[in-house]
């Protein structure tokens, strides 16, 4: 059982983890990761370099961090639907990942990456690694196990679920990189999800 006091430097660990995290995305995002030191993310976070240096020994630890961060957010994914209604777990699924492309963090890693990938290819490897494919192999596997249950006929998971977060991403993420302004309403997003669903269900649902 944690005391009192445990938790409070829980908490400030907490706190000094996510300052961090913040001020490498501002640093990376403003001058390129070449461009930007430790010392001077420790600065911007208002840590001690020694604080920085006991949670991230290198840069790569430090932008892997981010990259979980930015994916998932609250360290706390729910638990992945049962299968049975696939309209409701894609309905569930599309949600989260609509939610977290509408992120302004999300826009910002992936600036980040893009900007690097021709000087740094491994930053976009742990950005597809520990970022991206985590969600999709979450989706996969649903998508399988109601292929498995009988509830849906999907004979290749990995082509529908590359289809079912492109529906939504093509809305809800990619113009946000290249048109000023995009910033589609919670009920727009809801509607493309909805539509993502409903395609979705058509295509493979069994009947």
């Amino acid at each position: 059982m944690a005391t009192g006091t445990g938790t409070y430097h829980q908490q400030l660990a907490e706190r000094k983890r996510a300052a961090i995290i913040n001020a490498a995305t501002g640093l990376f995002l403003d001058n390129g990761y070449a461009g930007t030191s430790l010392a001077r993310v420790a600065e911007v976070a208002e840590v001690s370099k020694a604080t920085l240096f006991k949670q991230f020994p290198t840069k790569a630890n430090l932008f892997e961090a981010m990259v979980k961060e930015h994916w998932n957010p609250a360290d706390d994914a729910p638990p992945e639907p049962a299968p049975g209604d696939l309209a409701t777990g894609l309905a569930e699924y599309g949600r989260r990942y609509a939610a977290l492309m509408s992120r302004p963090e999300m826009v910002g890693l992936y600036r980040i990456v893009i900007a690097e990938m021709p000087r740094f290819p491994a930053l976009a490897e742990t950005h597809f690694d520990v970022g991206k494919m985590p969600f999709f192999d979450a989706v996969r596997r649903y998508l399988t196990a109601e292929h498995d249950a009988g509830s849906a006929r999907i004979d290749d998971p990995v082509a529908a679920t590359s289809q079912f977060m492109g529906m939504i991403s093509n809305f809800a993420f990619w113009p946000r990189l290249t048109v000023v302004g995009w910033n589609p309403t919670a009920a727009e997003t809801r509607r493309v999800v909805d539509d993502a669903v409903a395609t979705m269900v058509a295509r493979y649902g069994a009947r």
